[in-house]
């Protein structure tokens, strides 16, 4: 493998993880609000209780991706600027929106519920922003020559390609965070939360797979490159589908307990992250070499290899670091939300 290839490896490794982390976070801002007035429930409680530790988390894998593109391809960082000049702005005002609210209305209860709507509102568009990138880099709307690009908004607008990543992105936001919190949920003991974040996850994965349908079919429509190029991998792409099924089986198989309660939210919730993770490695894979169609390539704007070498190692240790961290924080967190919910039970 070239140096060039590991360093987008490793840029994608990035974009993966924040998205799949990203995802989760936003979409329990949304539910959070889509569930404020049913108190009984509990499941804005849920929410609210997943994403306050966790935004501060992802919001470290924005620093480490936009490090990593400037120091591993400081070439094509220019284009890449270009490319996002719209979606960015756009995101980062909304984040700075989010992350204000987050960070002072737990001090003044009054805000509480400006905050719900704020971070349900912002959960919804920015996943949708972020993914809406995805399109540019490949549909050739970065128009012009190196050091004088521009972006072509006009076909970014009017684009179908556009709008059916950024509806997938919605959607995507939708199912994996209500798989997330249906398994929180019943962690937490909380048994109509889960029911409810399960039905939620039953209704918005089929909609994300039908959406998955029409990407594909606008992309063979304006993006025929790198249409071919994934059917390619035909094979990983019906695998991803598997997965998907099986997650689909995991909710409503039959899970004896003491309340028997139907469905393995755990086992559907590593089947998606796997279908994912198969999906965009199919993706990135038909996307080399370009970083930019067909502007930007992984050689035309990679680093020098003195330079690759001394951040790949820093990322490589940095990794090793971070990885158990995280697993261990995870693991501490959700053994702790079940503790604190039953102590509330007990209390009430």
């Amino acid at each position: 493998m070239s140096d060039a290839l590991l360093a987008i490896t490793l840029v994608w490794g990035f974009i993966f993880l924040y998205a799949i982390m990203a995802s989760m976070d936003f979409g329990a801002g949304f539910w959070a609000m889509t569930y404020i007035k049913r108190e009984e429930t509990n499941a804005t409680k849920i929410a609210n209780s997943y994403l306050s530790p966790t935004w501060e988390v992802t919001n470290t894998f924005v620093v480490g991706l936009v490090i990593a593109i400037y120091s591993l391809f400081p070439g094509a960082v220019f284009t890449i600027g270009v490319a996002l000049i719209v979606p960015a702005s756009l995101i980062l005002v909304l984040l700075c929106i989010r992350s204000a609210f987050l960070v002072f209305s737990h001090s003044v209860d009054k805000y509480e519920k400006v905050l719900t709507y704020i971070s349900g509102f912002t959960g919804l568009i920015i996943p949708g922003l972020l993914i809406s990138v995805l399109p540019i880099t490949h549909l050739g709307f970065v128009e012009g020559v190196r050091g004088d690009e521009e972006l072509n908004l006009a076909k970014l607008f009017t684009s179908p390609n556009e709008y059916a990543f950024l509806l997938f992105g919605i959607l995507s936001t939708l199912f994996l965070s209500s798989l997330l919190l249906s398994d929180y949920s019943k962690q937490a003991d909380e048994m109509k939360a889960y029911k409810i974040y399960r039905r939620d996850a039953m209704i918005t994965g089929p909609l994300m797979l039908v959406m998955a349908l029409l990407v594909m079919f606008t992309l063979k429509n304006e993006a025929n490159w790198i249409y071919e190029e994934m059917m390619k991998n035909s094979a990983l792409l019906l695998l991803s589908l598997v997965f998907f099924v099986i997650a689909g089986v995991a909710l409503y198989l039959p899970y004896f307990s003491k309340r028997e309660v139907k469905g393995m939210p755990r086992l559907a919730v590593i089947s998606i992250i796997i279908q994912y993770l198969i999906g965009s490695y199919v993706y990135g894979i038909a996307h080399l070499p370009y970083i930019i169609y067909p502007n930007v390539t992984i050689l035309s704007g990679f680093t020098d290899p003195t330079s690759f070498r001394a951040v790949f190692a820093t990322y490589i240790v940095g990794f090793a670091i971070l990885v158990p961290g995280f697993y261990y924080f995870w693991s501490i967190f959700m053994k702790d939300q079940r503790r604190k919910f039953k102590r509330g039970q007990m209390t009430n």
